[in-house]
């Protein structure tokens, strides 16, 4: 296996010796029962029949889905009844990217496809460290008709932005469902953002109202949050109302709605009809400079989307119980809700993953029946590490799938599972992103799951593996793209009027090709193996941060003077994340400036972004035009040599980057840490 930089990657992934002995071992083989019953086989018959197309395997399925892009589409919007109060003029008006429009004409709305499901199960049920609730279908649509009617009141209409400040709980998901019922868009952040990161975020989206919870539970300690509320809404003018959320302790304060109130005046459920692309939600990725990005998805690319990889990559059916752990900051918030357009019931958790210990969310998986469980390749590997076996101490019957993301599991946490958890179960691992909002490559479960690998490339997903060169590669280490258009592509990015950031993310690197920002391997079977960023992004536990983000908190201490931040990304599952610091004067870095450091990121921006390593360096290496050079940093400290990381002619100071060639020889030597 070739990988970029000639085998440094070495220093991260192991030693190929070590790694090849487990990847792509077959663990589990789904039998003929199983492949009957599942959702795909369901839709290969239904095109059979219904389009008279029929395929050897999943292979030829996923060729046709990327070869002949609208007759796929049309395919998923006609078998899964998709509701368009207005027809379309075509499916797809062209392949370019960007720019390629989808149905463009068509009407509908998200939230009333959402509401066509209900059935006789629980639409929600919600777990949290301190209790536990079910929320039924009826109340779902009576809590969602009345906070419509009541943000209408409040001057909330079309295209009006709704931003929320709130743990993972019922009301989050009543919230969204309500603006989206009236084609208002949603934006949330987890409360354990610091108050600079959310106005980073709702800043440029500028919203009318506010939903925020005054607390949150974790790890067994509250967090109490009504003066960041406070601030929050001092420093957004454009609020007109903040409905506020209790979450277990003082009542708000004046000048509030309790929530209780805003759902308490009743309502009929109705739908305003928007256009395909009309914004349903933005959520946020950020690349190394500048303020996060507010990405745009619409109604229809969404909805699309989404019933096409829950019901078909994870088989998730109606009645289901379906539970993935993630935040309301976290796009996996947004693929978990979207389980209920196939009518299964979603299982909400609000609390620390070990807390009291690393059982609790087997016990939950256990206690509500969970069908399908989503967590992290961090998650797996903690438990790993931590010696439990849930599969002895649990009871798991109901449980036939398990899906991982943020990061790529190993194939010792592929082990772990089968050996720990259940050996009869389909182990989905499955790599995306936030910009997408989906999976695009991930799990099939009529094929076989081999250690370490990802089953398949998403039906409607043409990803590939480009070398340098710009064109596909198998069964080798390459820039992992995607060269047709799919619905979930952003629309656009917010306040991004010419398109010219959006076409700098992910168009620059190949122009009309989508560069995504990982290393990937095609395999010769079709599975994929994804080796972890190739850009200079953050991403911890599954959530990416700009590192601009954290230069702006650390660089807000006085003692430092200049900064930079590599996440070096491994394939256990783990990061690596190191903090270079310059200090102002002749100061020295002790441990009482590590501790000051680590705090002020602990609290402007998430615990999960506290460096691994703090290291004092002379001067932090930049560009003739003053860019900091984080991906030249990276790739130095994987083992990339540094007459291919980096070209001392483009550099304002190239005697900066003797101390990180320093460094990464060290690192080579087997020091391991810096």
């Amino acid at each position: 296996m070739k990988l970029p930089g000639a085998g440094s990657h070495a220093l991260i992934f192991a030693a190929a010796g070590e790694v090849k002995i487990l990847l792509g071992k077959v663990l589990w083989e789904p039998d003929e029962e199983w492949k009957r019953r599942a959702n795909i086989t369901g839709y290969t018959g239904w095109l059979e029949r219904e389009r008279g197309v029929s395929f050897r395997g999943y292979r030829e399925l996923w060729g046709w889905s990327v070869d002949r892009l609208e007759d796929f589409w049309q395919s998923i919007s006609d078998y899964f009844g998709v509701r368009f109060s207005r027809g379309y003029s075509a499916v797809l008006d062209s392949r370019k990217m960007p720019g390629a429009r989808w149905f463009a004409g068509a009407t509908l709305n998200y939230a009333e496809h959402v509401f066509a499901a209900r059935n006789d199960s629980p639409a929600m049920i919600h777990v949290s460290e301190n209790g536990q609730r079910e929320v039924s279908w009826n109340e779902l649509e009576s809590s969602v008709s009345s906070l419509a009617v009541h943000l209408r009141g409040a001057g909330v209409g079309q295209g009006d932005r709704v931003a929320a400040y709130i743990p993972n709980v019922p009301e989050a998901v009543i919230a969204f469902l309500a603006c989206a019922s009236i084609g208002a868009v949603w934006s949330s952040c987890s409360p354990d953002f610091g108050v600079p990161s959310v106005l980073d975020r709702f800043r440029q989206i500028e919203p009318k109202v506010l939903v925020a919870s005054d607390g949150y539970s974790y790890g067994g300690r509250f967090y109490e949050r009504s003066s960041e509320i406070e601030e929050i809404r001092s420093s957004l003018p454009t609020l007109k109302e903040t409905i506020v959320v209790a979450g277990g302790r003082e009542r708000s304060a004046g000048g509030t709605v309790e929530w209780e109130e805003a759902v308490s005046g009743g309502g009929s459920m109705t739908f305003e009809h928007v256009e395909f692309g009309h914004p349903l939600w933005i959520l946020y990725s950020s690349g190394t400079t500048g303020l996060p990005k507010p990405i745009v998805h619409g109604h229809g690319g969404i909805l699309l989307e989404h019933l096409k990889v829950l019901s078909l990559h994870n088989d998730i059916k109606k009645g289901d119980r379906f539970f993935w752990f993630t935040t309301t900051g976290w796009m996996m918030w947004n693929y978990l809700i979207s389980g209920l357009l196939l009518g299964a019931t979603i299982v909400l958790y609000d609390g620390s993953p070990s807390f009291p210990d690393m059982n609790a969310i087997w016990e939950l998986a256990e206690k509500k029946g969970v069908t399908f469980l989503g967590t992290s390749a961090p998650y797996i590997n903690s438990c790993m590490k931590a010696g439990i076996k849930p599969g002895e101490t649990h009871t798991l019957d109901r449980l036939r799938g398990i899906g991982s993301t943020g990061s790529p599991l190993s194939p010792e946490g592929f082990e772990w599972v089968y050996g720990k958890v259940k050996e009869d179960i389909w182990l989905a691992s499955i790599s995306g992103g936030t910009d997408l909002c989906t999976a695009f490559v991930g799990g099939c479960p009529t094929l076989p799951v081999l250690s370490g690998v990802i089953q398949c490339r998403c039906l409607g997903a043409k990803v590939e593996s480009y070398g340098e060169d710009g064109r596909p590669r198998v069964g080798e280490v390459g820039e992992l793209v995607i060269t047709e258009p799919m619905p979930s592509m952003p629309s656009y990015f917010w306040g991004d009027r010419d398109g010219s950031r959006y076409r700098e993310s992910y168009f620059e690197m190949f122009p009309g090709v989508w560069r995504h920002g990982d290393w990937i391997e095609i395999r010769e079977d079709g599975g994929c193996v994804i080796y972890g960023r190739s850009d200079a992004t953050i991403k911890r536990m599954g959530v990416r941060i700009g590192s601009s983000e954290i230069y702006r908190v650390v660089e807000s201490i006085q003692e430092v003077a200049d900064s930079l931040v590599v996440d070096i990304e491994g394939r256990e599952g783990v990061s690596y994340m190191p903090l270079f610091v310059v200090l102002a004067g002749d100061r020295r870095l002790d441990e009482g400036l590590k501790r000051k450091i680590a705090e002020k990121i602990r609290s402007d921006l998430s615990p999960r972004y506290v460096p691994d390593e703090i290291i004092q360096v002379e001067q932090i290496p930049r560009t003739l035009n003053g860019k900091r050079m984080e991906v030249p940093v990276k790739r130095i400290l994987m083992g990339v040599e540094p007459s291919r990381a980096f070209n001392r002619g483009s550099m304002a100071n190239p005697e900066a980057m003797d101390s990180f060639i320093s460094i990464a020889s060290r690192l080579k030597a087997g020091s391991g840490k810096l």
